[in-house]
């Protein structure tokens, strides 16, 4: 796994090229300020060996975060993400490695009846207990997360850095939201003894919706509210400290929320998910960095005028990681040309503070 001492000699090989805060603080170490995403692709041969020579080069050039989940592609995002890593002259311990667990992955492709193989692969064999499915996909008991997670170790073929729940708000379909936080304090109990035992570096949670909508949203979950639960899930499995890292959630020029909603209620007023998050100590990765390519044409031109950068996604990148509070920034690569384009746009500056706070005036 992930060591301070790698990612700090990963840095002092490859900063000189990148500007400004390319390579930012998580835990004792360093990782890059771009990470490269897995989520898009179609489940075939060609898709795996792009996305492994785009990974190669993308560790070698100065990114150093992988992000990805077991139900990306049918697993096979994890697997390609397992074999890149090994195959690289980037060691291991330089590489923050993320995956998520939640929704019910198949196996290598899609089935013809998706709604059988869920209940011959997870619902028969005891895996998943139907009371605990929610929407046919979706599940985040304790005992389907431990399978998950080793599901995941064995397609990486390494133990991950981070494991994030994945999207709990999909229980908000059909719990209560005082239900889901019940859950998710089971679940990071697990979690936090999973981490104890050394099957992975740290846990968090990979959402799209939940916090960065307003309070009265119906995906809306509380980010104190959930740390509160995770500091409980340690005093709980006993662990002498959370484990609980990371958030990840969507941020780009068109989506902002993050920063501008202020939905988070503490002793100090009611705060963003980015602010909450910086005061917790929390690393954020954002995703949807250039709206899943939507950004890569044009930006609004007042915003585009503040940036540096080369093209628009450039540009759009570099708005991502000037937020106040983001570790990174995650970007689907699956071609080198895309890692060689995104990672020129890390050899800008990122916006000061005051040029970012400018832009939503």
């Amino acid at each position: 796994m992930l060591t301070g001492s790698a990612t700090w000699d990963y840095r002092d090989a490859r900063h000189e090229r990148f500007g400004r805060t390319h390579f930012r603080r998580y835990g004792d170490g360093l990782v890059s300020s771009l990470g490269l995403g897995t989520y898009l692709g179609e489940p075939t041969d060609d898709v795996d060996e792009a996305y492994r020579e785009a990974i190669g080069l993308a560790l070698e050039s100065g990114c150093n975060v992988v992000d990805t989940a077991i139900n990306y592609r049918c697993q096979r995002s994890e697997r390609v993400v397992g074999h890149a890593v090994a195959e690289s002259d980037v060691g291991r311990e330089a590489v923050l490695v993320a995956t998520k667990g939640g929704f019910l992955p198949f196996e290598g492709e899609r089935p013809d009846d998706p709604g059988r193989f869920v209940r011959e692969e997870y619902v028969e064999p005891g895996l998943v207990d139907r009371d605990d499915l929610v929407m046919g996909s979706h599940c985040i008991a304790p005992d389907f997360l431990d399978d998950q997670l080793d599901r995941s170790r064995a397609n990486l073929e390494t133990d991950p850095d981070l494991y994030y729940v994945h999207n709990p708000e999909t229980q908000l379909r059909e719990r209560s939201r005082e239900e889901v936080y019940d859950r998710l304090e089971e679940a990071f109990v697990r979690l936090e003894e999973r981490a104890s035992d050394g099957d992975l570096g740290g846990y968090g949670v990979a959402t799209w919706e939940a916090f960065r909508v307003p309070q009265d949203h119906d995906a809306y979950l509380s980010l104190p509210e959930v740390v509160d639960r995770a500091r409980a899930a340690a005093d709980r499995a006993r662990t002498g400290g959370t484990h609980f890292r990371a958030i990840q959630l969507p941020f780009n020029v068109s989506m902002a929320d993050a920063f501008t909603v202020e939905a988070h209620e503490t002793p100090d007023g009611e705060k963003s998910a980015l602010e909450f998050a910086a005061d917790a100590g929390l690393a954020v990765f954002t995703s949807a960095s250039i709206a899943q390519g939507t950004l890569a044409d044009r930006l609004p031109e007042a915003v585009a005028a503040r940036l540096g950068g080369e093209t628009p996604a450039g540009r759009a990148i570099n708005f991502a990681r000037s937020a106040p509070g983001v570790t990174a920034s995650l970007v689907g690569m699956q071609s080198i040309e895309h890692v060689r384009e995104n990672l020129e746009a890390c050899e800008e500056d990122p916006m000061g503070a005051a040029a970012f706070d400018e832009v939503f005036e």
